[in-house]
């Protein structure tokens, strides 16, 4: 695992955050709210979301089912489809060191598509909603390379279309195949490839691991890492599993309803969950190397985002929940890092507003 830089925190809020260097940042999401317009009162899907991804950097992020997890993916990539609404916030993108970033929220859909594959690349779910099944695989990766880049010949892009799926383990020959004669694995690291065709500097990857069996997914996370290490590119890796992404990522946001309830560098997650629904997310699967205990679930169900309660949406089912919880709504704050290369930690909980740094 690939440790941060060590950075001095006080509060997650603009203007009074940490910032690494200009240089370090690829990724920049200030206050990003999206919400799901319907006949009632919408549905308000992330609320207020804010974080800073390093180039090279993965960042996990975790939450049950309706946390709001893939929406903040899809307003990221600017793929979302109505009723999703966007309806305020800022996404600046970096793709070159040093140079201005750019605000994705207001890109243009042009200038938006000419970023998408060559400076930030997508991973999708499932394989078979990012490949086409009546084309052959390396003709699919042929017309990704010479879309964005003119100049190369046919010849040349089939070369490089089996030079990027050896790089995820897939045979050449497997270039002339259709997606429906790989397997569900093979499929999944094939888009892992595409992905990584144009050299992007960001990777958004959204549960690449869901549909496929345990042993490809340890093999589809080392070949994130070693294709992290080989490229440098930053990832930002959703999914509902926290015990994966304490193995790949450096920093792990938690969500629930639609918030970052908590963030941290995986071991002190690990170590030391700040957030009581971090715990329980934690607690609710087997340690590696100690005995097995009974294992415990996190009682009751998420609010309803139709009507979200005025304090914090995660009190009904806390077991440390206070009077002040139930009427004050908790705002993300940084607390000290446990270390030098710790980028430090921030959680959302009036049980540690006592701890913060002012």
């Amino acid at each position: 695992m690939t440790n941060t830089a060590d950075m001095t925190v006080t509060r997650t809020r603009r203007g009074d955050e940490p910032v690494a260097t200009p240089s370090e940042i690829v990724l920049d999401v200030d206050g990003l709210s999206v919400e799901y317009a319907g006949a009632g009162a919408p549905v308000r899907a992330c609320t207020d979301v804010t974080f800073q991804l390093r180039r090279g950097e993965i960042l996990g992020v975790v939450g049950e089912s309706g946390s709001g997890k893939s929406t903040l993916i899809t307003a990221l990539t600017r793929l979302q489809r109505p009723p999703a609404v966007t309806t305020s916030g800022r996404v600046v993108f970096h793709p070159q060191s040093g140079e201005p970033g750019i605000d994705l929220v207001q890109l243009k859909p042009r200038a938006l598509r000419a970023l998408r594959w060559t400076s930030l690349s997508i991973v999708l779910q499932s394989a078979m909603d990012a490949l086409n099944p009546v084309m052959r695989l390396g003709a699919q990766f042929v017309d990704v390379l010479r879309v964005h880049d003119r100049s190369m010949s046919r010849a040349a892009a089939w070369e490089e279309a089996r030079r990027l799926l050896g790089l995820v383990g897939i045979s050449a020959d497997r270039a002339r195949s259709y997606p429906h004669e790989l397997s569900g694995g093979m499929r999944q690291r094939a888009t892992i490839a595409l992905a990584l065709a144009c050299r992007p500097e960001l990777v958004v990857m959204d549960e690449p691991t869901t549909a496929v069996d345990v042993v490809m997914q340890r093999q589809i996370l080392a070949q994130v890492l070693r294709l992290r290490r080989e490229f440098g590119f930053a990832v930002v890796f959703v999914t509902h599993d926290l015990s994966l992404l304490l193995e790949l990522a450096d920093r792990i946001a938690v969500m629930y309803a639609g918030r970052i309830v908590e963030l941290a560098s995986a071991g002190d997650l690990y170590r030391t969950p700040m957030h009581p629904y971090t715990r329980g997310l934690r607690d609710s699967f087997p340690p590696l190397h100690a005995p097995v205990e009974r294992l415990e679930g996190i009682p009751g169900t998420p609010p309803d985002l139709r009507a979200l309660p005025a304090g914090c949406p995660f009190a009904p089912r806390c077991p440390a929940v206070m009077d002040r919880c139930r009427e004050e709504l908790p705002l993300l704050v940084s607390h000290d890092g446990s270390g030098p290369e710790q980028g430090g930690r921030s959680v959302a909980c009036h049980l540690h507003d006592e701890e913060v740094v002012r």
